[in-house]
């Protein structure tokens, strides 16, 4: 009898540990959903995507569990729901600058979605350097018999925070010491280079972006038909987009 009520608990723990991970896989591809038709909304009407890539993972069972442990919370599913807010995580690298601070706000913008941290490492970068906007966002999950409030880590970097913090975390693990301080210096300074090279792309993106619009408003002060493309083609340009015919 004392065994049957054993294998009867392991089910119950096994079942709620399922869903609880389930819950946040749910959250990431409801994110990834979002940032989709963000992305796509923001190219139909600007003919200009700001993400190069969207990547995400979730953390494993046992990677949760040494958290857990580094943190000494106690081991329960609300006690790791309410301490460990990168379960679930989200890394979207944008062209510019400026795309990430207008990516953020898109996001803070849809309803069903609460912002419950937001750290700008770009203005105030880290120590050694690292540059990274950083959201932990919550998000309902619908599931069969409950609501699910369910956290999300969300960092948004250029390509090239993006390309120094990956190299970063590669010399980290690769020398598996404490870190020279010549090393430590060299990192600093290549993430200012990196800083400087964000600034000047987005000075260039700013003059191209000015120069369309002057275009633009130059054509639509021509007459129908003279050199006014993009009202001649207008019909032709929805049915491509939206796959009419």
């Amino acid at each position: 009898m004392e065994k049957t009520l054993d294998m009867k608990n392991l089910k119950t723990i096994k079942i709620e540990l399922t869903r609880f991970m389930m819950a946040y896989k749910f959250a990431i591809d409801e994110m990834t959903t979002k940032i989709n038709i963000l992305r796509d909304e923001f190219n139909y009407i600007h003919d200009y995507n700001p993400i190069e890539h969207v990547n995400s993972r979730l953390k494993s069972p046992e990677s949760i569990f040494k958290k857990v442990q580094r943190k000494g919370i106690d081991f329960t599913l609300d006690s790791i729901k309410e301490n460990i807010k990168d379960i679930a995580g989200m890394r979207i690298t944008c062209s510019f600058l400026s795309d990430i601070y207008e990516l953020s706000r898109m996001i803070a913008n849809q309803k069903d979605i609460r912002i419950l941290e937001y750290k700008d490492y770009i203005k105030n970068p880290k120590p050694n350097g690292y540059q990274s906007l950083h959201m932990i966002v919550e998000i309902p999950i619908f599931m069969s018999d409950r609501e699910e409030l369910t956290l999300v880590e969300v960092q948004i970097r250029t390509i090239a925070m993006d390309f120094w913090a990956s190299l970063e975390h590669k010399i980290y693990y690769k020398y598996n010491k404490e870190i020279p301080q010549k090393m430590l210096d060299e990192l600093k300074s290549t993430a200012e280079m990196a800083s400087l090279l964000d600034r000047k792309m987005e000075n260039l993106h700013r003059d191209m972006d000015k120069m369309k619009k002057e275009d633009e408003a130059g054509e639509l002060l021509l007459p129908l038909g003279v050199g006014n493309n993009k009202l001649k083609f207008l019909e032709s340009f929805i049915e491509e987009k939206l796959g009419i015919k």
